[in-house]
């Protein structure tokens, strides 16, 4: 599955030393450029940034289309207009005619254009506020609002890399330069160093949680916390279906693009959108949700989930809530818990960081719970059988996680068909499991 990398960019900076390479190596890469171009007027161009600016945007245009940009190559060049009055931009399909008129008269072209609010924060914020219009603009955006346009919010599906290196979970957060702090069990910290260090190269703040069992619950116990206590300036994230309404509807929508990616392989490779079988394993169950989003409606597609059942689901050592749990309330969510009978949560166990959660997200549970859903518990020695074979066999290295996934197999292989479609999702590398991977190399 393709990413689309997108560089927001001015265009004069490309002809500042240091930076005349950067036309080339966005061709080369096959990188989508979104540049500012204040005005097709060179008058009012120069007015807002400076005498000469419209000329060496010209000019860099100019080199953008002669390396195929804009040019109906596959190699995207997109425009982007902003007001310079606190005012809301004209008609961006009217402008946008407006905008490729009169540069073709350069002999420019692109793809599209943007025309963009300009957003009450940072220097545009301040100015609003020492100019005493702050108020009025809030209202003029509050009653220009369409909700309808939500729905391409590049947040969605998008990450932010600003120029220094830090990473972003959207172009807001990297504008009001909001600090990014990560809850990690401390146990987990131990367990998935690499990520920790990768985290920390990329400019978060991983704070490890001491509480508890160390583990998932804990981290999302205190990151919960942290966010009820500081509600004005905190945005909470999870990259889990589980905790109160929406996120983990949010998560599954999110994820979705797996089972849309599905979807399209399957018509490429067979002629139909549809798999047999879907398997994936389930923890807190985001990248199960992703892989059966759009299937979830369609009979003809069995789910199976795997969930971890540590040193057995009949011991201690367990964390296959779905197979042993209760309904109960964690985090905001109503789901099947590992708790004793008077509602106090059992510590999960499994050799997985990412599948130790005392609970399943409610999308999972309903499906268990309905039939849609078959559930297997895999074992911590199943899980690594399977990993270890998986890495022989084709040279992937897979996550401990997926490794249940992998388990699942022989454990319904006597249920598969010949001409049977099976579709399993591999959730993510093992490069930070490789610790727990050599401690059990040769058992």
């Amino acid at each position: 599955m393709g990413l689309k990398v997108i560089v927001r960019t001015n265009l004069t900076i490309m002809l500042e030393d240091g930076y005349t390479h950067l036309p080339e190596e966005y061709a080369r890469l096959g990188v989508n450029v979104i540049a500012s171009l204040p005005n097709f007027s060179e008058a009012l161009s120069d007015g807002q940034r400076g005498g000469g600016t419209f000329h060496k945007s010209i000019e860099v245009l100019k080199k953008l289309n002669g390396l195929g940009y804009g040019r109906d190559e596959g190699l995207e060049l997109d425009l982007v207009f902003n007001p310079q009055r606190d005012i809301l931009p004209p008609d961006q399909e009217e402008l946008e005619k407006l905008y490729k008129r009169e540069l073709a008269g350069f002999g420019v072209s692109f793809d599209k254009l943007f025309a963009v609010t300009n957003n009450p924060v940072g220097r545009y914020g301040q100015h609003l506020l020492a100019s005493g219009s702050y108020e009025l603009y809030m209202n003029m955006l509050i009653d220009a609002f369409n909700p309808d346009a939500c729905e391409n919010m590049m947040c969605r599906d998008q990450i932010s890399v600003g120029y220094d290196g830090r990473v972003y979970d959207c172009d807001f957060n990297q504008v009001m330069d909001m600090p990014c702090r990560v809850y990690m069990g401390a146990l987990d910290v131990e367990r998935q160093r690499p990520n920790v260090e990768r985290m920390k190269m990329l400019g978060a703040e991983v704070y490890p949680v001491e509480s508890g069992n160390k583990t998932l619950k804990d981290a999302t116990n205190e990151a919960i916390r942290d966010w009820c206590c500081h509600p004005s300036d905190t945005f909470y994230i999870i990259g889990s279906t589980v905790g109160p309404h929406p996120y983990p509807d949010m998560v599954a929508r999110l994820q979705a693009v797996i089972s849309e990616e599905i979807k399209f392989q399957l018509k490429e490779k067979i002629g139909r959108d549809y798999p047999d079988y879907l398997m994936a394993c389930v923890g807190g169950g985001s990248n199960a949700a992703g892989t059966i989003y759009h299937y979830i409606d369609d009979e003809r597609v069995k789910i199976i989930l795997g969930e971890a059942g540590g040193l057995g689901y009949e011991t201690a050592k367990t964390a296959a809530s779905m197979t042993i749990g209760t309904v109960g309330i964690l985090h905001g969510g109503r789901i099947k818990l590992m708790q004793t009978e008077d509602g106090q949560i059992v510590e999960p166990y499994s050799i997985s960081a990412g599948l130790d959660y005392p609970g399943t997200g409610p999308i999972h549970c309903n499906l268990h719970e309905q039939g849609r859903a078959k559930v297997l518990s895999i074992n911590d020695d199943e899980a690594l059988r399977a990993a270890f074979e998986l890495t022989r066999m084709e040279g992937i290295i897979p996550a401990l996680e997926s490794s249940h996934a992998l388990a699942m197999l022989p454990k319904m292989k006597q249920h598969f068909k010949p001409d049977d479609v099976v579709v399993l999702t591999v959730s993510g590398r093992g490069d930070k499991d490789l610790e727990t991977y050599m401690k059990y190399a040769n058992q």
